[in-house]
């Protein structure tokens, strides 16, 4: 009997579970452009366009290679909002009810396949280094989850910057030198671009008109389409920003909005690189004695540690873990995030890059708007929900632990041993942003102070309870503890009145 291969937009990949399972003389490939993936956020046009023109590609290169590929545009007059909407119609025209699929990346259509009206059989998607029962394995028992542990295990499982059983130089982790401010250069490489092709293009104006008035610009679009190009933008990082990336892979620059990252995240992402094959790559410029070890680490340890970890919490947490409020936050994501003015330079920045780009590194999202929304106390659902949105790389599995966990410290601590919050200073250190504000990132209190600065404060002060005993944190409070009666009340004075301009919808 012929099946259904369901291959979705983030499975890319020749040797994704559903394709090597299947029979290509005389099963069908689907693949569907819907409404329901489009659409259960406001995803920024460029992401779409992404997904869409390289799910377009990837039909035809399967087409190329024998395969039969029913396959749905967004715009056809046939089509069905959703993807099991697809699944039963792909199903009445071929006669059958037998799907085979690989494991969706987001519970929501993990649990759309559970509850389809066909027999569908679900493979482990296995295009990871850990499988979830491996993940699962390792958690088990274990007070703490942390990630340093679990990517020990996947260098030792790889083989990856290993000298037998001890890591290579040592150290399983160069972190410390990793933390540099940088400067301007002009001569520093980009990440590699691509011109649109037809294909593309077609892509571009359908996106231009069905999701014009979604937040963020689509053109210029430079992304790749394909795995030709993605593995010369592999090619490319390796060669010419990998060698740095180590050292400046924390700074933030007004004028450089990538310096020496590889936006290699999307293509990794939707299925168009393999991460072994990422790190293998790096591995190789490191042994040619191009690249140092710190770079080399702490890339590798990003794919193979911290992208691995995430997506094995976010499966063993279950489907309420996107949702979740540890600390109660309850404010309204602020206008700014979707580009109203706002006098604060890092998060002007920050923003109208997103909006650009749909892209920030890191740093940007973790210490910048992140930084932000926790300590303003915004509800990390609707923090979650942005992240998803705008960037090209979010996908819910990989964003939501980062957004949730890391971010928010809205799963309670399972991922963070403390919130990642900070006052100005780090995005003074780190970043050439603050020469540019309004706000004095010096100035702790009265007119012109960092709201950084008053936030941070106010931020601890009302967790009290909770976080007076993480050791981490006690130096804080007894710092604050230290200060004059009068400045701590004029601080969080302040910091009230500015959260009261925030909620009014005022420019702060």
């Amino acid at each position: 009997m012929v099946k259904l291969v369901l291959v979705l937009g983030d499975q890319l990949s020749d040797g994704v579970a559903a394709l090597k399972a299947a029979d290509k003389s005389e099963d069908v490939v689907v693949m569907a452009e819907v409404g329901d993936e489009t659409g259960y956020v406001p995803h920024h046009p460029k992401k779409i366009a992404l997904v869409l023109s390289a799910m377009r590609h990837f039909a035809a290169h399967l087409e190329s290679e024998g395969w039969t590929v029913a396959y749905t545009k967004l715009d056809d007059p046939e089509a069905t909002k959703s993807i099991v909407g697809e699944l039963m119609r792909r199903g009445q025209e071929h006669d059958t009810s037998e799907v085979i699929a690989t494991s969706p990346g987001e519970w929501r259509l993990v649990e759309a396949l559970e509850n389809a009206p066909l027999k569908v059989t679900v493979l482990p998607d296995d295009r990871f280094v850990a499988s979830l029962d491996e993940f699962n394995d390792w958690a088990e028992g274990r007070k703490e989850l942390r990630m340093e542990y679990f990517y020990r295990e996947m260098r030792r499982k790889t083989g990856l910057l290993m000298d037998g059983d001890k890591p290579e130089g040592g150290k399983w982790n160069y972190d410390h030198d990793n933390r540099k401010p940088a400067s301007d250069d002009m001569l520093r490489a980009k990440p590699m671009q691509f011109t649109p092709g037809e294909v593309t293009e077609e892509v571009l104006d359908l996106v231009e008109t069905r999701f014009g008035k979604n937040f963020g610009a689509l053109r210029p679009f430079h992304f790749a389409v394909t795995r030709g190009q993605a593995l010369r933008a592999l090619d490319h990082f390796a060669k010419e920003l990998l060698p740095e990336f180590g050292p400046y892979q924390d700074a933030m620059l007004v004028g450089d909005k990538y310096l020496n990252h590889s936006l290699l995240s999307a293509y990794l992402n939707i299925g168009l690189l393999d991460p072994v094959e990422i790190c293998t790559r790096v591995e190789e410029e490191w042994k040619a004695g191009r690249v140092p070890l710190n770079s080399a680490e702490g890339y590798i340890r990003q794919v193979i540690g911290w992208r691995e970890y995430v997506r094995g919490l976010y499966f063993r947490e279950g489907p309420d873990y996107a949702a979740r409020n540890g600390l109660k936050h309850d404010r309204a994501l602020p206008p700014l995030y979707w580009g109203a003015e706002t006098k604060m330079a890092c998060l002007e920045h920050a923003v109208a890059q997103t909006r650009d780009e749909a892209y920030a590194h890191h740093i940007q999202r973790l210490m910048v708007t992140g930084n932000f929304a926790l300590l303003a106390g915004v509800d990390p659902n609707e923090v979650h929900e942005w992240y998803l949105s705008v960037y090209f790389d979010a996908f819910e599995w990989v964003e939501a632990p980062n957004t949730v966990g890391m971010s928010q410290y809205a799963d309670g601590g399972i991922i963070a041993s403390k919130p990642y919050v900070s006052s100005g200073n780090y995005i003074d250190r780190m970043s050439d942003y603050c020469g540019t504000c309004t706000y004095s990132v010096k100035k702790k209190t009265g007119e012109g102070a960092c709201p950084f600065n008053l936030l941070y404060w106010h931020f601890l002060v009302r967790h009290r309870q909770r976080f007076k005993g993480n050791p981490r944190m006690a130096q804080m409070y007894r710092t604050w503890d230290r200060m004059e009666k009068a400045k701590r009340d004029t601080v969080l004075e302040e910091a009230e009145a500015f959260l009261k301009k925030l909620d009014a919808g005022e420019p702060v």
